[in-house]
């Protein structure tokens, strides 16, 4: 996705990696590392996706 500058990802224990990103208004992104073209945004299917990822086991270092 252009306009957002991704920090380096950060990587929990194993393979789960995350990157951060903030766009020239500001505002935040979280994506998957590698699915920086479909990031969280504060929304309610943001949320929905985020807890859907940390019950598959994708994010268990966030806990």
């Amino acid at each position: 996705m252009s306009g957002i500058d991704w920090e380096e990802p950060f990587c929990g224990e194993g393979n789960n990696c995350f990157r951060i990103g903030t766009d020239d208004q500001g505002n935040a992104y979280v994506a998957v590392a590698g699915q920086e073209d479909r990031p969280l945004v504060d929304n309610h299917a943001a949320l929905r996706s985020l807890i859907l990822e940390i019950k598959a086991g994708k994010a268990d270092h966030l806990l």
